[in-house]
């Protein structure tokens, strides 16, 4: 069953609109038609089983019938990913998305290769936008995660400093045992910040900073992982961690 994103209907408490590019991608690509069952997600956070009442050219009318659970994460976690190289992080906006993370935020580190000037990087902000959101309707989440600006790692820091948890994988970590208390003190509703650097790893400078805000080094294990792998390590563990104290 395909997945979208829409407003809620002023005045029409069983319906809900869907507007923008999903016209055309419900009326010419997947050629529906009235009548036919979509899930649909609303700004308040709730989810829908719905069928196609009327479809123009602007909008889409779907009737409600009736209220699914929902499919987020009971917490927030933030992904602030040191800038790869080439499109790898297309790749791991897509896969971040899938595992139930809040935001991905791209950090510039000392050591990344790859550098943006504010204009390119606001070209592929809407990109990276853009495949957030696909790989939201794909795996059904009740939300869209938002892309961030790129920004420097001691603003990251800086942003670090609100959520109730900061987790740096630092690839210099030993043991798993620092790991493991870590991730099993996390309870469900709390907000995690998990920093990734980028190819180069994080600087020592990096690491100190990082620490003295309050942040944790922890280790992924013995094996050093590229970075479009480490994050996804983690928030494939995060994921295990919230959803099993949660009963999911």
């Amino acid at each position: 069953m395909y997945q979208f994103f829409a407003e809620e209907q002023a005045g029409e408490e069983r319906q809900v609109l869907i507007t923008g590019t999903d016209v055309n991608h419900i009326r010419n690509v997947l050629r529906m038609k009235p009548g036919t069952q979509i899930r649909v997600s609303t700004p308040s956070g709730k989810n829908y089983l719905c069928r196609i009442a009327r479809i123009s050219g602007e909008a889409v009318w779907a009737e409600i019938e009736t209220e699914v659970p929902g499919t987020e994460l009971f917490g927030r976690i933030v992904l602030f990913q040191g800038l790869p190289k080439s499109d790898k992080l297309e790749f791991i906006i897509q896969k971040a998305a899938e595992l139930g993370a809040s935001e991905v935020v791209p950090v510039a580190m000392k050591n990344c290769v790859a550098k943006l000037d504010a204009k390119k990087a606001e070209s592929k902000k809407k990109r990276w936008q853009s495949i957030a959101e696909s790989a939201a309707k794909q795996s059904k989440r009740s939300v869209i995660p938002a892309v961030g600006d790129v920004i420097s790692f001691s603003e990251a820091v800086k942003a670090a400093g609100a959520f109730d948890v900061g987790l740096v994988c630092y690839e210099n970590e030993r043991g798993m045992a620092g790991t493991r208390a870590r991730i099993e003190a996390i309870r469900p509703g709390q907000s995690v910040a998990v920093f990734i650097g980028p190819e180069g790893g994080f600087d020592a400078s990096e690491i100190a900073l990082a620490k003295e805000a309050g942040m944790h080094t922890v280790s992924l294990g013995n094996r050093i992982l590229r970075t479009e792998t480490a994050g996804l390590a983690m928030l494939s563990v995060l994921m295990y961690q919230i959803e099993s104290a949660v009963g999911g």
